[in-house]
């Protein structure tokens, strides 16, 4: 860490020096990384750096190099300055983000200077959940959709995940002649035609959350693809990243009634005026469409991933008939 950087984590966190850093992971495709350092002198002991330094030459793993996709990952951190600047200090303990001690962005590069979510009792990552985890998670959501309901998503991504077909031309352009590629642009104007719109976190597999011992409490990270949206393809996406296929035909209903019952309670609890019992009839079925929509993605992004799978299938393939029975017709 260059002095000019561990200058700015000082003054950001009150610090006298940086005694240590950790690297914790480089971010994806060589766009920088991230850092874990101690600091001398109270208050804070620790905090998380996130330095982005884009690359004169990017290397993705699966060879999705391409001018758009350099934009679009560009973009994506520009998008999550916005969200620590504008948005973040709206979450509360339902759905807990890292306190951000200061950004800045300067020369194509941007600094994140965050809390330590470790040292604030979220040591925990998983890679699958049991039921009392996936729960948590679907909590977590349920607040954190109910938090933003109706809010517009003013410096984010228009249109939140990262899979978002006007964002992937080039996987739609790799999949084999199919249902999904045929309905595509439809699959993507139902989701964004939704009358009951939020912020969705937009990459939200169980990586991107830090559990606490117990798994009880969680706190979400990685905003870079935050924006506006059905909360219905944060819950499709969290859950096909921590359940396997089996695992998501048995507990459907029960997981999706833990995330409605809990987002009627948030309503009550940030004192929205909208009908809980309206937004939750419309997302319902728009559940298999969101599924449909990532599952449309991956076909063209890497065709032999395991998330591929039965039940993803399944799920599109109600959403693609239902699309044939009617004609084309983008409403449900």
């Amino acid at each position: 860490m260059n002095r000019d950087v561990a200058d700015f984590v000082c003054s950001a966190t009150g610090a006298e020096r940086v005694l240590k850093v950790d690297l914790v992971q480089s971010l994806w495709s060589g766009y920088g990384q991230i850092a874990r350092v101690q600091l001398a002198g109270l208050p804070i002991r620790s905090a998380i750096v996130k330095q982005v330094s884009p690359p004169d030459q990017t290397n993705h793993p699966r060879g999705w190099n391409s001018d758009q996709s350099h934009r679009r990952k560009l973009r994506s951190y520009e998008v999550e300055l916005a969200w620590y600047r504008d948005f973040s200090e709206r979450c509360g303990s339902y759905c807990r983000v890292p306190k951000c001690y200061a950004t800045r962005s300067l020369k194509g590069q941007s600094l994140f200077v965050l809390e330590d979510l470790d040292a604030a009792g979220f040591p925990r990552r998983q890679s699958s959940l049991r039921r009392n985890g996936v729960e948590t998670g679907l909590r977590y959501l349920a607040n954190f959709h109910a938090t933003f309901l109706g809010q517009p998503p003013k410096g984010l991504w228009p249109i939140g995940t990262y899979w978002h077909l006007a964002t992937r031309p080039d996987e739609w352009q790799a999949m084999q002649p199919g249902e999904l590629k045929t309905h595509a642009a439809a699959i993507d104007t139902i989701l964004n035609q939704c009358r009951y719109k939020t912020i969705v976190h937009g990459d939200a597999k169980v990586a991107n959350f830090c559990f606490s011992e117990d798994l009880q409490q969680i706190a979400a990270v990685d905003f870079q693809y935050v924006g506006g949206g059905c909360g219905m393809k944060d819950v499709a996406y969290f859950l096909g990243s921590c359940l396997d296929e089996s695992e998501c035909q048995r507990g459907e209903s029960t997981f999706l009634e833990t995330y409605f019952s809990e987002f009627r309670k948030a309503l009550k609890r940030t004192g929205s005026t909208e009908s809980a019992g309206n937004i939750e009839r419309e997302w319902r079925e728009l559940y298999p469409v969101a599924w449909a929509d990532f599952t449309r993605f991956m076909l063209g992004w890497c065709p032999e991933h395991g998330k591929l799978n039965a039940y993803s299938r399944r799920l599109s393939r109600s959403v693609t008939n239902e699309l044939e029975s009617i004609d084309g017709d983008t409403t449900f």
